[in-house]
């Protein structure tokens, strides 16, 4: 049997029906939230994400904030955010929680491809 390295988030996974729910593991995020205080003005992950379309933005700000547009609705979607390595973790201000992770400088989040925007 091969032995593959899953994500951080793979760890558990559980099987009913013949569907494969795979849950997260606890990681210093999920244990100690960041609840907006710290800075990460310098954390290279900081700042705009878009779609190849452009119809969605996501902005990582430098004070542990996210602020998410969608086509022309500025701000859809605002909380928190947490980095750890590679691998990013959302509290959306209306409750619901996201993952995402960073791999080769494009981030892969809630089914979607975001690019760094170069402007």
């Amino acid at each position: 049997m091969q032995d593959t390295k899953l994500p951080i988030y793979w760890q558990r996974a559980i099987v009913v029906a013949g569907i494969i729910t795979i849950f997260p593991t606890t990681t210093t995020a999920q244990t100690a939230p960041n609840i907006g205080d710290n800075a990460m003005a310098e954390h290279p992950y900081a700042g705009m994400w878009v779609t190849k379309d452009g119809q969605i933005r996501h902005e990582l700000l430098p004070n542990n904030r996210y602020d998410e547009a969608r086509g022309e609705r500025e701000s859809a979607y605002q909380g928190r955010y947490q980095v750890t390595g590679n691998y990013i973790e959302y509290w959306d201000d209306t409750g619901f929680t996201a993952d995402g992770e960073f791999i080769d400088g494009v981030l892969y989040h809630g089914g979607m491809v975001l690019y760094r925007n170069k402007e």
